[in-house]
């Protein structure tokens, strides 16, 4: 994860110029998000975070909302452009939060630089409540490729999609249950088309056993 980290160190300034809306144009992936912030409580961990707009428009939909992320450059660009939200430096494979204290978490194509089988299912489980809701989107495919230059700079990652299936099935095997999916082809600026899925995290004192 070190180059994943210092590559977004490089381009956080020019990623917030650049990306500087959580849904711009983009309507389905904004409905999506309003369905999970109806169901979701609080608090919301916002985990890769970025540089803070996801979790900003958690908080305009009336969320108690933080985030988390990797990059010291990105959370520098968070913090300046979002003052009055928490952001904090950490690893999404091993979370500094407490077993079941998020009421909700969105994973916002932050496991895009991960194979599917290294996506931390088992660590999300961990930190959201029973009955709590998990938000992820990602690139939809079967594919990896190697990037060496994004948002006007020279870059080291590993972008993976991801197939839809696949990831319910690990989803499923940590612990949560799906309860909708959204597929939708390409956007401008997109190299393919995206995914998006709302889990809940089973809870067996309700009777959620599968």
């Amino acid at each position: 994860m070190t180059m994943t980290s210092a590559s977004y160190d490089v381009v956080a300034a020019d990623y917030a110029r650049l990306i500087p809306d959580a849904h711009d144009g983009r309507p389905l992936d904004a409905a999506i998000m309003r369905a999970f912030a109806e169901l979701a409580g609080d608090p919301i961990g916002d985990l890769g975070c970025g540089t803070g707009r996801i979790t900003q428009h958690l908080h305009e939909l009336g969320k108690e909302a933080f985030g988390v992320d990797l990059s010291e450059g990105m959370l520098t660009q968070a913090r300046e452009l979002y003052p009055h939200l928490a952001f904090t430096q950490g690893d999404i494979t091993k979370l500094d939060l407490e077993d079941d204290s998020l009421g909700g978490a969105v994973v916002w194509y932050s496991t895009v630089h991960m194979p599917a089988e290294s996506v931390p299912w088992q660590e999300f489980h961990r930190v959201v409540e029973p009955g709590g809701y998990l938000l992820h989107a990602f690139k939809l495919g079967d594919q990896k490729r190697h990037l060496t230059h994004a948002y006007g700079h020279d870059v080291d990652l590993e972008v993976y999609w991801h197939d839809i299936d696949e990831t319910v099935r690990n989803a499923t095997e940590a612990g949560f249950n799906e309860v909708a999916r959204l597929q939708r082809q390409k956007g401008e600026g997109e190299a393919g088309p995206q995914a998006f899925l709302l889990f809940c995290k089973r809870n067996p004192a309700a009777g959620q056993t599968s």
